[in-house]
């Protein structure tokens, strides 16, 4: 597929078949999508594959932050069962994480080749018939999350991505065309 075509067939997928991504695979993909553009060539990234059984990891802190942060003790089991599910259906979780340099310009940059990186790994996966979605929620500086996960001082959790082999694509949403978001400017 020409890299045009893919860059407009791709899309953010919620619904995965019940079946596995391979790990290899996806390390593959990933060793292509380090290959970003990244000022400095600082690399800052670092990633957490989590699928199978590992998965639990994710999804008991998700249950826990979501039953202490839930005000009725009549629903905190509930809604903890409710995120617990939902973590659990999804096949491969990647979680992404950036070192923070301590110059802000620098961090900037490093957080743009991380986003680089992680639209690389998604028009990569997308071209092997694999669906994924960025999520940037909120628990990902839950300090009960980066404890589970390992986060260290210092690293930010730039997203999940949730990954696996599509149940259902979602129809493409319109974009504003370049040129209507465009100013030129040809003479001095």
């Amino acid at each position: 597929m020409e890299l045009s075509q893919l860059l407009r067939d791709r899309r953010s997928v919620h619904i995965f078949e019940d079946r596995s991504v391979s790990p290899e695979l996806v390390m593959e993909l990933l060793d292509t999508a380090v290959w970003a553009p990244n000022h400095r060539l600082t690399q800052p990234w670092r990633f957490i594959l989590t699928y199978g059984e590992g998965r639990r990891k994710i999804a008991d802190a998700v249950r826990t932050m979501k039953e202490n942060k839930e005000a009725d003790p009549l629903k905190r089991k509930e809604i903890g069962q409710k995120f617990y599910d939902k973590i659990m259906s999804i096949p491969m979780i990647l979680t992404v994480l950036m070192r923070e340099d301590p110059n802000l310009v620098v961090r900037e940059e490093d957080y743009a080749a991380t986003s680089c990186v992680i639209h690389n790994f998604s028009l990569l996966a997308w071209e092997k018939g694999i669906g994924m979605v960025w999520e940037t929620y909120g628990w990902l500086h839950d300090p009960i999350f980066r404890k589970a996960m390992g986060i260290q001082p210092g690293e930010k959790a730039v997203g999940n991505l949730h990954i696996g082999y599509p149940a259902k694509i979602p129809p493409a949403r319109p974009r504003i065309p370049a040129a209507q978001l465009t100013t030129i400017f040809n003479q001095a």
